[in-house]
């Protein structure tokens, strides 16, 4: 999970204004990315360009790689039905949000806050995306990033606006970065079309 920030996650919390060009940004997601950033600066007064800039490099050139390394084809529920039966390792939506929140976790935001979004927690029907608010404002005041629902292209907007009802998780959030160094978080329970039945772990009980 780590490969995916190599040394320009972690030079970027020294020096977050130098390693924002580091990222590499699929030119067909610029667009994408500077609009987001726009959106991440109407958040508040108080936040950065420079930092909303970050933020939307990171996410978009990550989401880029995890849709290679995931390789992702057909529709989310196809990938999801062959995770189930083994022929995938990862691509559940919670996995996205989980490697995600690890790359941006990295960038070590001061104007910006990260939270787990989850709809339908408990059911087949769950998603998990995340959220980024201004810091010190409500969730959902934030912005979503909803990496699964589009097969690996980022969907970005409104958590307020959603058709889908999502609520913060802040438990699961630290649950995930508590456990990123040592090993992979997706052991999780977490309630998802086709797939596997675990043990419960660290979400069950947090929906």
């Amino acid at each position: 999970m780590f490969a995916l920030c190599a040394t320009g996650f972690a030079s970027a919390a020294q020096q977050p204004q130098e390693v924002s060009s580091s990222f590499q940004v699929p030119r067909n997601d610029l667009a994408n990315a500077q609009a987001l950033v726009n959106q991440l600066a109407a958040l508040s007064p108080r936040v950065d360009r420079n930092e909303a800039k970050l933020l939307a490099d990171c996410a978009y050139a990550t989401v880029s790689q995890l849709r290679r390394q995931y390789r992702m084809f057909g529709t989310p529920i196809f990938n999801n039905f062959l995770i189930y039966h083994g022929l995938k390792k990862r691509g559940y939506c919670y996995q996205w949000s989980e490697d995600l929140l690890i790359a941006l976790d990295a960038l070590r935001l001061t104007n910006l806050e990260l939270h787990w979004g989850e709809s339908n927690p408990g059911n087949w029907r769950e998603n998990n995306c995340l959220v980024v608010t201004a810091r010190g404002q409500p969730f959902r005041s934030g912005i979503m990033l909803d990496c699964w629902r589009h097969l690996g292209h980022l969907y970005v907007g409104p958590v307020a606006s959603s058709w889908e009802p999502y609520v913060e998780n802040s438990k699961y959030a630290r649950f995930v970065l508590a456990k990123s160094p040592a090993s992979n978080a997706s052991g999780a329970r977490h309630h998802v079309a086709f797939q596997r039945i675990t043990k419960a772990s660290a979400k069950t009980g947090y929906h």
